[in-house]
């Protein structure tokens, strides 16, 4: 479903403050799969999510996502593609539209528009029984502005949209942490149930190593823009925070230091 094939970049090329992000990164995940990445403090993990959406140009190396090479393709292109969900619950929603103008808009990513009526009664009727899935008494809110929501209601909300057209690829990039606790762990169930359920194929950058262990089916650990731990299966399953940062450790040759991963185990 997604074949990341020796990428690179780097920023400020040329100049004192010259950063390579990903260095020669290669990463093939199957229908299916759930992954989540974890790594320290400029590890590459969000740049290698906004290189697949996109967001800026690789400097080498291919994207290829159910057989086609959208490497060249501008962001907007790839949104047929793919669904993402960011850290920030203000991002991924537009605030002054309200629940169901939102809606209409994911239900549209990636087709052409047209001048037909905007929201007919079929789509409303899409829109209330997916909302009711949600738990969270949004359907009966679809007229109010996504601005009065809590941060909770619009990531679920933003969770909604971005899987709404079942994409290919979805990104979610620590999209629990600017969450309490409880809201996080509601919204990380939801993405759990609706991953399953749509037999979707995720990517989940995640700070809570717990959280990388115990959700998905297969964990890689990145260090300075190159995946140095990938781990599946069985082995996933009997993982250890120790065990990860053990791992760490060997493979990077110097300890973890991210306190905020640290404080999240």
């Amino acid at each position: 479903m997604l074949e990341i094939q020796n990428i690179a970049k780097t920023f400020n090329m040329g100049t004192v403050n010259e950063k390579k992000a990903l260095q020669g990164l290669s990463l093939t995940l199957q229908d299916g799969d759930f992954v989540t990445v974890i790594g320290g403090n400029g590890a590459g993990k969000s740049t290698m999510l906004n290189a697949i959406a996109g967001v800026w140009p690789v400097d080498e190396g291919k994207i290829i996502i159910a057989g086609n090479d959208i490497t060249s393709l501008p962001e907007y292109k790839r949104a047929a593609f793919l669904g993402r969900v960011f850290q920030d619950p203000m991002n991924g929603t537009a605030a002054d539209m309200n629940i169901e103008e939102n809606l209409a808009l994911a239900l549209r990513r990636g087709s052409r528009r047209t001048l037909k009526l905007g929201i007919n009664k079929t789509e409303r009727k899409l829109y209330y029984d997916t909302l009711s899935r949600l738990g969270l008494g949004l359907q009966g809110r679809m007229t109010s502005k996504v601005g009065l929501l809590s941060g909770g209601q619009r990531q679920a909300l933003t969770l909604l949209m971005a899987t709404l057209k079942q994409p290919k690829l979805l990104l979610l990039d620590e999209h629990t942490a600017a969450l309490d606790p409880k809201t996080a762990k509601k919204v990380l169930d939801l993405t759990q149930e609706m991953v399953e359920k749509q037999h979707l194929t995720a990517l989940m950058v995640t700070h809570n190593m717990k959280d990388a262990i115990q959700i998905g089916n297969r964990l890689i650990m990145m260090h300075e823009g190159r995946i140095i731990y990938d781990v599946a299966g069985e082995e996933k399953k009997k993982l250890q925070v120790e065990d990860l940062l053990r791992k760490f450790e060997e493979a990077s040759g110097e300890e973890f230091a991210n306190d905020r991963m640290m404080l999240a185990k």
